[in-house]
């Protein structure tokens, strides 16, 4: 966690020096303490020795790939807030890194403040955990260990689908708006063009009924998603 009034810190990973250079510049200046990595392995040992706030990954790299990276964070159950940075026509990893576990992604080329606004809004949400369970039919999540279960079995989600979970759990049977989850799990405050949203709900939806376990995630046409137990 982030001390009051310590900068965040921000792990940058890319194998292009300038674009190392361009973020450590950058994101410098809109209030991050700035760690560089131009590998996968590197990253990994780096995340080993000390953890960073928040990661920024490349996609495409030689070596580990960005989704190769994450796979194994999330393989040794470390939590922290992964940004994939993708070029437009890698869709199909960006796709891949999401499964894996990452929580958002920029497409280059991109603005330095955007991309900043999102990171400290990663950041805010990965340390603002409740300390008491909610418990919403038999649905149980546990906000301090970041942690949610169905009828006793661990869901295993990553760490943007429990935001999600959690945003929907606070809000049992109100149905809540793509841009609702964009402001409050993303921390987006304009307009996004993205599906990022719908992509993440299937995710959440496939793990909530495993081993067939009825449908509490709903879908409301042209509104958004709610909760549900109840009839």
């Amino acid at each position: 966690m982030v001390a009051a009034g310590r900068k965040p810190e921000v792990l940058v990973v890319d194998d292009d020096p300038g674009v190392r250079e361009a973020l450590e510049l950058g994101l410098g200046l809109e209030g991050f303490t700035v760690r560089l990595a131009e590998d996968g392995e590197n990253t990994l040992g780096q995340v080993a020795d000390r953890l960073p706030s928040v990661i920024v990954l490349d996609v495409t790299m030689p070596g580990l790939s960005g989704v190769e990276v994450v796979q194994s964070l999330r393989a040794q159950g470390r939590t922290l807030p992964v940004c994939m940075l993708s070029a437009r026509d890698e869709v199909d990893d960006r796709v891949a890194g999401l499964a894996a576990g990452a929580d958002d992604y920029v497409v280059k080329p991109f603005s330095i403040a955007e991309l900043a606004a999102r990171l400290h809004a990663m950041v805010r949400l990965h340390e603002s955990t409740a300390v008491r369970p909610l418990v919403i039919g038999d649905v149980t999540i546990e906000p301090a260990r970041r942690v949610a279960a169905r009828a006793g079995r661990d869901l295993h989600l990553t760490t943007r689908e429990f935001d999600l979970l959690l945003a929907l759990a606070h809000r049992p049977g109100q149905v809540l708006s793509r841009a609702q989850f964009l402001e409050q799990v993303w921390g987006y405050t304009w307009d996004v063009d993205t599906n990022v949203v719908d992509v993440f709900i299937g995710y959440l939806r496939k793990k909530l009924e495993a081993d067939g376990r009825p449908r509490i995630l709903q879908t409301v046409r042209g509104i958004g998603f709610v909760l549900r137990t109840g009839p």
